[in-house]
């Protein structure tokens, strides 16, 4: 599996952006994506977590629920992250993975594919 995070850019806080995570290869081996954030100096968090297959059902962290939101489009590959209400400390590195497992983790070592982040960075 093949993923590409992009949508990522410079916004004032209040602002919104939305992410896009294209998925290729062999998607079918994928049950579940996830986002996660890397802000500088700082380790690898979660942020986000979607079903990839079936009924859709989702995870958020705390910081982010309400003002995140995380959906898919099974047809075209695709996983979103609306992020909306955005805070200076929301400035991180996305990410984009997928896991073949069926738990819908917030863990990382869980996720077995990851792509290349995209940058996210909100202004004060």
């Amino acid at each position: 599996v093949q993923l590409q995070a992009s949508g990522g850019g410079l916004v004032q806080a209040g602002g919104s952006l939305r992410l896009s995570c294209a998925a290729s290869g062999r998607t079918f081996a994928s049950n579940v994506m996830g986002w996660f954030r890397q802000a500088p100096g700082k380790e690898r968090e979660p942020v986000a977590a979607i079903t990839w297959n079936g009924s859709t059902r989702t995870r958020y962290v705390d910081i982010v629920k309400g003002r995140f939101t995380i959906s898919r489009d099974s047809p075209k590959n695709t996983v979103y992250l609306q992020m909306s209400s955005l805070k200076p400390e929301d400035t991180a590195l996305y990410y984009c993975a997928a896991t073949r497992s069926g738990m819908l983790s917030l863990h990382q070592a869980d996720y077995d594919y990851w792509g290349p982040g995209t940058l996210v960075t909100v202004s004060s």
